[in-house]
């Protein structure tokens, strides 16, 4: 069971973004229950972020703000691998993981908090841009390694549904599933680490989307609306990762035996033509084509090295020593 005053963290990634950073710090700012730390990290800004950190960091205190500024910019899988390794690091048992373009509700960790009784790693719902709800959970196929969005009819009547995948933009997990399953894999940069992090979770212990809202997004995208997910504009670097970074999944599902190499494969076809699709559709060009198919050759190197190695698991506290 989770103590009501167990240690909880925010672990914010930011890039070039600062009037969306200071939105969000300004909502942390006005939680009900505030978080006991926030870690920004900055991936390397060049823009006026370093001024609203330093400027929320006096309002919060310095032993609260952690400002985790970054030499290089190491994508958000890099930021969020960061971001958790320094929240652990200051004692905290939850770590709430997400991007600098949302907004937290005031009652965010009260809606959290019958939840974290039951689930260890927890999704909550967010607000749109324009206010309206959003709804956005997936699972993995496994044969396929891709995951595949279902509807909000998922939840059950509990007002849960149970999921094997995620995204970074609000993902809840306590420490000690951070412990078993290692840091999240910087070497992604950007694209599917948040996922492959949540299949990660999945393996050791249940991975919750609760139908709670506890963040409205701030970024407005070009998208067009599918009906059971919306698909946003994105650019020529996600794209090369989006493809490249399918060979690490596969990298991950070989190690934990969930690759079906045929499956996989055509999950990879899927996945390209998706991205096509995205470029015909929503951003009505070709520009980034190049970029996929940069990114799936790439991958093809990830795929020969025989030295690769998942990320490694963390030493467990004494206290998860002694429930062992």
């Amino acid at each position: 069971m989770t103590s009501p005053t167990a240690p909880f963290a925010i672990a914010i990634v930011t890039f070039n973004r600062s009037e969306l950073l200071d939105e969000l710090l300004a909502s942390a700012f006005a939680m009900e229950d505030p978080a006991d730390f926030l870690v920004v990290v900055d991936n390397a800004s060049t823009d006026d972020t370093q001024e609203v950190v330093t400027r929320w960091q006096e309002k919060f205190g310095a032993d609260v703000l952690i400002n985790q500024r970054l030499d290089t910019n190491t994508g958000g899988a890099g930021g969020f691998s960061e971001g958790t390794r320094v929240a652990l690091e200051l004692g905290a048992e939850w770590v709430w993981l997400m991007d600098d373009d949302v907004e937290i509700m005031p009652d965010a960790r009260a809606r959290f908090a019958p939840w974290m009784q039951r689930f260890k790693v927890i999704h909550g719902r967010r607000y749109d841009v324009d206010g309206t709800p959003f709804y956005w959970q997936a699972k993995f196929n496994q044969f396929l390694g891709v995951p595949l969005p279902y509807t909000a009819k998922a939840f059950n009547t509990d007002g849960y549904a149970i999921t094997n995948s995620g995204t970074f933009e609000g993902m809840l997990i306590r420490e000690d599933v951070v412990r078993v399953i290692g840091l999240p894999d910087p070497r992604f940069f950007i694209s599917w680490d948040d996922a492959i992090y949540a299949w990660l979770a999945s393996r050791s212990t249940e991975v919750a989307y609760v139908d709670e809202f506890v963040l409205q997004k701030k970024r407005a995208q070009k998208q067009v609306n599918l009906g059971i997910r919306h698909l946003n504009d994105s650019s020529p670097l996600a794209k090369y990762h989006v493809m490249r970074n399918r060979a690490y999944v596969g990298r991950y599902f070989e190690i934990h035996d969930g690759l079906n190499r045929f499956g996989f494969a055509l999950g990879t076809a899927l996945t390209f033509a998706k991205e096509v699709f995205r470029l015909v559709v929503v951003e009505r060009g070709f520009k980034g084509f190049d970029a996929l198919v940069r990114g799936w050759k790439d991958g093809r190197t990830i795929w020969a090295d025989k030295s690769w190695r998942p990320m490694p698991a963390l030493p467990a506290t004494p206290a998860n020593e002694n429930e062992a």
